[in-house]
Protein backbone atom coordinates (compact mmCIF):
# COMPACT_ATOMS: atom_id res chain seq x y z
CA UNK A 1 0.00 0.00 0.00
CA UNK A 2 2.75 2.49 0.96
CA UNK A 3 6.05 1.74 -0.81
CA UNK A 4 8.06 4.45 0.92
CA UNK A 5 7.76 7.77 2.71
CA UNK A 6 10.15 10.65 2.17
CA UNK A 7 10.05 13.27 4.88
CA UNK A 8 11.65 14.99 7.83
CA UNK A 9 12.41 13.30 11.14
CA UNK A 10 10.17 14.94 13.74
CA UNK A 11 10.95 12.65 16.71
CA UNK A 12 13.12 9.63 17.55
CA UNK A 13 12.19 7.00 20.13
CA UNK A 14 13.38 3.49 20.93
CA UNK A 15 12.85 1.46 17.71
CA UNK A 16 10.52 4.15 16.37
CA UNK A 17 10.54 7.52 14.62
CA UNK A 18 7.94 10.07 13.67
CA UNK A 19 8.46 11.05 10.05
CA UNK A 20 6.67 14.18 8.86
CA UNK A 21 5.64 14.25 5.20
CA UNK A 22 3.12 16.70 3.71
CA UNK A 23 2.08 17.89 7.18
CA UNK A 24 1.33 14.33 8.36
CA UNK A 25 3.40 12.65 11.07
CA UNK A 26 3.87 8.91 10.50
CA UNK A 27 4.77 6.65 13.43
CA UNK A 28 7.23 4.18 11.91
CA UNK A 29 8.75 1.24 13.78
CA UNK A 30 12.39 0.79 12.77
CA UNK A 31 15.18 -1.60 13.79
CA UNK A 32 17.81 -0.12 16.07
CA UNK A 33 20.47 -0.93 13.47
CA UNK A 34 18.72 1.51 11.09
CA UNK A 35 18.17 4.17 13.76
CA UNK A 36 21.89 4.12 14.50
CA UNK A 37 22.54 5.18 10.88
CA UNK A 38 20.15 8.11 10.62
CA UNK A 39 20.91 11.65 11.70
CA UNK A 40 18.96 13.70 14.18
CA UNK A 41 15.65 15.50 14.25
CA UNK A 42 15.17 17.70 11.20
CA UNK A 43 17.03 15.42 8.79
CA UNK A 44 15.23 14.44 5.59
CA UNK A 45 15.24 10.71 4.87
CA UNK A 46 13.50 8.14 2.68
CA UNK A 47 12.04 5.13 4.49
CA UNK A 48 10.83 1.95 2.72
CA UNK A 49 7.77 0.67 4.53
CA UNK A 50 5.80 -2.44 5.35
CA UNK A 51 2.22 -1.99 6.59
CA UNK A 52 1.09 -4.60 9.12
CA UNK A 53 -2.70 -4.71 9.51
CA UNK A 54 -4.11 -6.32 12.64
CA UNK A 55 -7.60 -6.41 14.14
CA UNK A 56 -6.64 -3.82 16.73
CA UNK A 57 -4.00 -1.74 14.95
CA UNK A 58 -2.22 -0.75 11.76
CA UNK A 59 1.56 -0.57 12.19
CA UNK A 60 4.16 0.81 9.80
CA UNK A 61 7.61 -0.77 9.80
CA UNK A 62 10.39 1.13 8.07
CA UNK A 63 13.84 0.42 6.61
CA UNK A 64 16.53 2.53 5.00
CA UNK A 65 17.01 0.23 1.98
CA UNK A 66 14.81 -1.96 -0.21
CA UNK A 67 17.23 -4.78 0.55
CA UNK A 68 16.55 -4.57 4.31
CA UNK A 69 12.80 -4.44 3.66
CA UNK A 70 12.98 -7.55 1.46
CA UNK A 71 14.87 -9.47 4.16
CA UNK A 72 12.28 -8.38 6.75
CA UNK A 73 9.49 -9.69 4.46
CA UNK A 74 11.29 -13.04 4.16
CA UNK A 75 11.85 -13.30 7.91
CA UNK A 76 8.22 -12.65 8.89
CA UNK A 77 7.01 -15.36 6.50
CA UNK A 78 8.72 -17.94 8.72
CA UNK A 79 6.27 -19.61 11.09
CA UNK A 80 6.39 -18.20 14.60
CA UNK A 81 8.08 -14.94 13.60
CA UNK A 82 5.85 -11.90 13.43
CA UNK A 83 6.75 -8.31 12.52
CA UNK A 84 7.88 -7.43 16.06
CA UNK A 85 10.17 -10.46 16.25
CA UNK A 86 11.48 -9.58 12.80
CA UNK A 87 12.20 -6.07 14.03
CA UNK A 88 13.97 -7.52 17.07
CA UNK A 89 16.21 -9.62 14.82
CA UNK A 90 17.17 -6.67 12.64
CA UNK A 91 17.76 -4.55 15.73
CA UNK A 92 20.15 -7.10 17.21
CA UNK A 93 22.22 -7.34 14.01
CA UNK A 94 22.49 -5.74 10.60
CA UNK A 95 20.71 -7.28 7.61
CA UNK A 96 24.09 -8.42 6.22
CA UNK A 97 25.03 -10.10 9.50
CA UNK A 98 21.65 -11.84 9.65
CA UNK A 99 22.01 -13.16 6.09
CA UNK A 100 25.49 -14.45 6.87
CA UNK A 101 24.26 -16.11 10.08
CA UNK A 102 21.47 -17.84 8.12
CA UNK A 103 23.65 -19.18 5.29
CA UNK A 104 26.33 -20.32 7.74
CA UNK A 105 23.72 -21.97 10.05
CA UNK A 106 24.85 -19.83 13.00
CA UNK A 107 21.83 -20.39 15.22
CA UNK A 108 23.64 -19.12 18.34
CA UNK A 109 24.07 -15.63 16.87
CA UNK A 110 20.45 -15.52 15.68
CA UNK A 111 19.12 -16.76 19.04
CA UNK A 112 20.83 -13.83 20.82
CA UNK A 113 18.11 -11.49 19.52
CA UNK A 114 15.48 -10.72 22.21
CA UNK A 115 12.43 -12.95 21.85
CA UNK A 116 14.17 -15.37 19.46
CA UNK A 117 14.93 -18.74 20.99
CA UNK A 118 16.97 -21.66 19.71
CA UNK A 119 14.00 -23.39 18.02
CA UNK A 120 12.92 -20.22 16.24
CA UNK A 121 16.50 -19.64 15.07
CA UNK A 122 16.64 -23.20 13.71
CA UNK A 123 13.32 -22.73 11.89
CA UNK A 124 14.57 -19.46 10.38
CA UNK A 125 17.70 -21.17 9.06
CA UNK A 126 15.77 -24.14 7.63
CA UNK A 127 13.17 -21.93 5.91
CA UNK A 128 15.48 -19.23 4.52
CA UNK A 129 18.84 -20.86 3.89
CA UNK A 130 17.98 -21.80 0.29
CA UNK A 131 16.32 -18.43 -0.38
CA UNK A 132 19.32 -16.28 0.52
CA UNK A 133 22.17 -15.91 -1.96
CA UNK A 134 25.49 -17.27 -0.70
CA UNK A 135 27.35 -14.83 -2.94
CA UNK A 136 25.38 -11.79 -1.73
CA UNK A 137 25.71 -12.73 1.93
CA UNK A 138 29.42 -13.41 1.74
CA UNK A 139 30.32 -10.37 -0.38
CA UNK A 140 28.29 -8.07 1.88
CA UNK A 141 30.04 -9.54 4.92
CA UNK A 142 33.46 -9.00 3.36
CA UNK A 143 32.58 -5.45 2.34
CA UNK A 144 31.66 -4.74 5.94
CA UNK A 145 35.09 -5.94 7.02
CA UNK A 146 36.90 -3.48 4.81
CA UNK A 147 35.93 -2.76 1.23
CA UNK A 148 35.94 -6.34 0.01
CA UNK A 149 39.26 -7.32 1.59
CA UNK A 150 39.68 -9.93 4.28
CA UNK A 151 42.41 -9.51 6.90
CA UNK A 152 44.47 -11.95 4.83
CA UNK A 153 44.24 -9.73 1.75
CA UNK A 154 42.01 -12.01 -0.32
CA UNK A 155 39.47 -10.23 -2.48
CA UNK A 156 35.80 -11.01 -1.96
CA UNK A 157 35.32 -12.18 -5.55
CA UNK A 158 38.08 -14.81 -5.24
CA UNK A 159 36.66 -16.16 -1.99
CA UNK A 160 33.15 -16.14 -3.45
CA UNK A 161 34.29 -18.11 -6.51
CA UNK A 162 35.90 -20.68 -4.23
CA UNK A 163 32.72 -20.84 -2.10
CA UNK A 164 30.52 -21.45 -5.11
CA UNK A 165 32.89 -24.12 -6.40
CA UNK A 166 32.74 -25.97 -3.07
CA UNK A 167 28.95 -25.77 -2.96
CA UNK A 168 28.83 -27.05 -6.55
CA UNK A 169 30.98 -30.00 -5.42
CA UNK A 170 28.27 -30.91 -2.92
CA UNK A 171 29.60 -29.40 0.30
CA UNK A 172 27.14 -27.50 2.49
CA UNK A 173 27.18 -23.73 2.59
CA UNK A 174 28.23 -23.82 6.24
CA UNK A 175 31.17 -26.16 5.49
CA UNK A 176 32.24 -24.06 2.52
CA UNK A 177 32.08 -20.79 4.43
CA UNK A 178 34.15 -22.06 7.35
CA UNK A 179 36.75 -23.66 5.12
CA UNK A 180 37.22 -20.66 2.83
CA UNK A 181 37.47 -18.30 5.80
CA UNK A 182 40.33 -20.44 7.12
CA UNK A 183 42.36 -19.94 3.92
CA UNK A 184 44.98 -17.21 3.51
CA UNK A 185 45.72 -17.97 -0.16
CA UNK A 186 45.62 -15.29 -2.85
CA UNK A 187 44.04 -17.09 -5.80
CA UNK A 188 40.99 -19.28 -6.29
CA UNK A 189 42.90 -22.51 -6.92
CA UNK A 190 44.98 -22.18 -3.76
CA UNK A 191 41.95 -21.17 -1.70
CA UNK A 192 40.18 -24.32 -2.90
CA UNK A 193 43.14 -26.55 -2.06
CA UNK A 194 43.44 -25.16 1.45
CA UNK A 195 39.66 -25.22 1.98
CA UNK A 196 39.45 -28.88 0.93
CA UNK A 197 42.21 -29.75 3.43
CA UNK A 198 40.23 -28.04 6.18
CA UNK A 199 37.02 -29.85 5.25
CA UNK A 200 38.75 -33.25 5.06
CA UNK A 201 40.61 -32.95 8.36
Amino acid sequence: MIAYIKGTIAAIYEQQIVLEANNIGYNIMMPQSSLDLIGGIGEEIKVYTYLNVREDAMLLFGFLTKDDLELFRQVIQVGGIGPKAGLSLLSAMSADDLRFAIVSSDEKTIAKAPGIGKKTAQRLIIDLKDKISLRDAFEAKLAGEGEGETPGGVSGSEQTEALEALVALGYSQAQALKAVRASDAEDVEEILKQALKVINQ
